[in-house]
């Protein structure tokens, strides 16, 4: 079983579009992966066997709703074959960066089975929003009396 993906990491994106993706995010991911465009404002990197896995699940979905068909749309028309180069670089797509405003600073995030790559102002934005404060997360889960320790 591949070990989740963790951590946060401040990276920039080079004149050619490149950036360079953590080690230990690499290991998880493989030399080739799958990069799409995710539900928030960023890029969703997954393994070959995290996309299969979630290819299946996109393919029980069917295809008779309007809404599984285009739930299918988003993660599949938006997707491409990736990989790294020798010095763990790999290049974000143009239309990604133009759609998602990837300049050049980026944040480089492991979210269990995916990475994500976020553009550095939209994920301090993104965060800094009272509902997702540490104190108001860990509230809302005792309140559902999810059992972790903090």
């Amino acid at each position: 079983m591949a070990r989740s993906m963790i951590g946060n990491y401040n990276h920039n994106i080079d004149a050619k579009g490149r950036v360079i993706i953590p080690a230990k995010l690499r290991d998880s991911l493989g030399r080739q992966f799958v990069m799409t465009i995710g539900f928030e404002e960023c890029i969703y990197l997954y393994s070959l066997d995290e996309w299969d896995k979630l290819a299946e699940k996109l393919r029980a979905l069917g295809n008779k709703k309007d809404l599984a068909r285009n739930i299918k749309r988003l993660f599949q028309a938006n997707a491409c074959d990736s990989e790294f180069d020798s010095q763990g670089r790999t290049l974000i797509p143009q239309n990604f960066r133009e759609e998602l405003g990837l300049d050049r600073e980026v944040v480089i995030v492991g979210n269990g089975e995916k990475a994500e790559i976020w553009n550095k102002e939209t994920w301090n934005k993104t965060f800094s929003k009272p509902e997702l404060s540490k104190e108001n997360i860990k509230k809302l889960l005792e309140e559902s009396d999810f059992d972790i320790d903090f």
